[in-house]
């Protein structure tokens, strides 16, 4: 009986080291077999040996991979090829990945899979290296031939008044965007390779509408017709006769603003070679007969301003005969005078 129960097991050892030789062999004899379901970069290289994986790679991969970058915008065109980019896959690393996944268990889960037909389901992705800084010149190149500044929005003065110049909105190319897709593109075989610079408006800092805000109230000087024209957002409101600095002292040329206003205001006299030096820096107060700023006042630069004269000097009106101050008649600088906030630009020509 013993003897019986003896050769039994002795049988049964047999016959499983038997399997186990076969299963290792089975095993061993696949190490270099690519498991069911794998697959590189959309490539299906699974039941392949690394030999013939490697083939079919190259084949497949390299090609794809070493197509050019393509970017349109118009009618421009820029491209990116492998050289340039120093695009490069390494094939045999991604046969030995596919491999060490296919190793994956032990060998009679291993084996069980091979006899039954089972996978692995494995997509990997390939190893592909490029020039990063490659792909930054090609975006370079492509903002620096489609990028366009905003324009803002301006006045060109002259004597007679001004022209308005309209902002104009910029272009800049969406260079975030186009660095994802190309760095998306340029390591993968499926990925398209040719795409379009997408591009969004910039708005100039000085709109139209805010250059109206800005000149709501503006004031020209016309010192060689000896006008004072005045604007409300940049419409004409109303023209002044006026007279200007005389030879030697003219009214000053350029663009100013309105720094301060007074009613009858006081005259401090100036240290100016016309005054007698014993009387430089003396206040004359406002609303006197000695003082010659009648009215209104409004002050523009250095001294100088936008006053009424007495009724006696009106015949100076038209002339260039001030020390350097802008002379109305006192009617027309009563009727300015509300009209012009402190502030409002001035341009003198």
């Amino acid at each position: 009986m013993r003897s019986k129960q003896f050769i039994g097991v002795a049988v049964a050892l047999t016959i499983m080291c038997v399997l186990a030789g076969a299963v290792y062999a089975y095993d061993h004899g696949r190490r270099d077999h690519i498991a069911k379901g794998i697959s590189v970069g959309g490539v299906d290289i699974g039941g392949m040996t690394r030999e013939s994986a490697q083939r079919k790679l190259e084949a497949r991969l390299l090609g794809a991979l070493h197509e050019p970058i393509v970017i349109h915008h118009g009618k421009k065109t820029w491209k990116l090829g492998p050289r340039e980019a120093r695009t490069a896959v390494d094939v045999s690393a991604m046969v030995d990945d596919a491999l060490a996944r296919s190793r994956d268990g032990n060998m009679f889960s291993r084996t069980i899979r091979g006899l039954t037909g089972g996978e692995v389901h494995e997509s990997l992705t390939p190893e592909v290296t490029y020039s990063k800084p490659a792909v930054v010149r090609l975006i370079d190149k492509v903002r620096r031939s489609i990028d366009r500044d905003a324009i803002d929005a301006k006045l060109n003065f002259h004597a007679g008044g001004f022209t308005e110049v309209d902002g104009r909105d910029g272009l800049a190319v969406d260079a975030s965007r186009l660095h994802r897709d190309i760095d998306t593109a340029i390591v993968s075989p499926t990925a398209k390779r040719t795409f379009v610079a997408h591009t969004h408006h910039t708005a100039p800092k000085v709109t139209t509408k805010k250059l109206v805000e800005t000149y709501n109230t503006l004031l020209i000087i016309d010192r060689s017709n000896f006008q004072l024209k005045l604007f409300k957002a940049l419409k004409p409101v109303k023209t002044y006769d006026i007279a200007v600095g005389m030879v030697g002292l003219e009214t000053p040329a350029g663009v100013y603003h309105i720094q301060n206003k007074a009613i009858n205001p006081a005259w401090t006299m100036p240290n100016s070679s016309w005054v007698a030096p014993a009387d430089r820096g003396k206040v004359v107060p406002g609303g006197t007969p000695e003082n010659p700023l009648k009215a209104r006042w409004l002050g523009i630069f250095n001294g100088a301003g936008i006053h009424g004269i007495d009724p006696s000097e009106y015949g100076t009106i038209g002339h260039a005969a001030s020390h350097g101050c802008v002379r109305m008649r006192i009617p027309d600088v009563e009727d300015l005078y509300p009209r012009v906030p402190v502030g409002a630009p001035i341009y003198i020509g």
